[in-house]
């Protein structure tokens, strides 16, 4: 009897996991090892007789073993980060043979409010190696001119929502068409699709950030305070223009966002926070 798309998705996840599990267990082992190293070095230091040359060279190939084993610790940590990542991978191509399948679940637009935040939160981080830039759409870094968006992934999409009034939405990719330069998109909010999936050129699509950047790290990957931005209204599926009030000050903060909004004396709301992802450039619209 073969295996349907559910069961061969779950063995994959189960392969991850099972490789994920020992991962985590060679990250304790090798952070054990390396805080030993460590206490060994602290008290190679403190030894009187240090001065001497044989202590010197044992100090030093302390720190050598120690920045090693360290190395060791980070590479078994990225490793791990892989197989979360293609967990992820994994339970979304499952979702979208399923939608293509004609199995589609109704999902209450809260409880999409919920999924959606969710999968900002656990967007992966990028943590990069010593003096290593971050790569396109990792943050506030735009993708490259040429990228194209994969299917299944989230972007905005600039769309007419009656006649001569148009909204950037909350959208995810259907399909690009290589020959007419166009994607299909549609709205992440399942009800709304009932008024057909929409076809719109590149300019009109702005791919979201696939990892959320370190302000500890990274600073120069995210929007600081006074860019005009594009952003997701919290609880709802569609971008407006803002101002970023706050950048993340932590790898788990959000952004602080002041929507433009008359009804303020200021003109604009009272600060809302905002995860990364949904966070982007403004795109300017061309005129004809």
């Amino acid at each position: 009897m073969p295996f349907s798309a559910d069961a061969i998705a779950a063995q994959q996840v189960q392969e991850r996991l099972k490789s994920l599990h020992q991962l985590v267990h060679d990250i304790e082992k090798k952070r054990h090892t390396s805080e030993q190293g460590i206490n060994a070095i602290l008290k190679a230091q403190d030894v009187q007789e240090s001065k001497s040359q044989h202590s010197q060279m044992r100090l030093k190939n302390l720190y050598k073993t120690s920045i090693q084993q360290t190395e060791q610790e980070e590479e078994s940590i990225r490793k791990a980060l892989q197989k979360i990542a293609e967990i992820r991978n994994i339970k979304n191509e499952r979702r979208i043979q399923a939608r293509n399948a004609g199995n589609k679940e109704s999902i209450r637009q809260g409880a999409w409010m919920k999924m959606l935040s969710n999968s900002a939160q656990t967007l992966p981080l990028y943590v990069g190696k010593t003096n290593e830039k971050p790569p396109p759409l990792c943050g506030a870094i735009p993708s490259e001119s040429y990228y194209i968006a994969k299917v299944g992934d989230m972007v905005a999409a600039l769309v007419k929502v009656t006649e001569g009034e148009e909204n950037w939405i909350l959208a995810e990719v259907v399909n690009f068409n290589q020959h007419t330069n166009k994607y299909e998109v549609d709205d992440i909010l399942e009800e709304q699709n009932e008024k057909g999936r929409h076809t719109l050129s590149k300019r009109r699509v702005v791919p979201l950030p696939l990892m959320r950047a370190n302000p500890e790290t990274d600073p120069s990957a995210l929007f600081p305070q006074g860019t005009v931005v594009m952003a997701l209204f919290p609880q709802t599926s569609c971008f407006y223009k803002a101002i970023v009030n706050k950048p993340p000050a932590t790898h788990t903060d959000d952004y602080e966002i002041l929507f433009e909004d008359q009804t303020y004396q200021e003109g604009y709301s009272p600060p809302l926070l905002v995860a990364q992802r949904y966070v982007i450039s403004v795109k300017q619209k061309q005129k004809n």
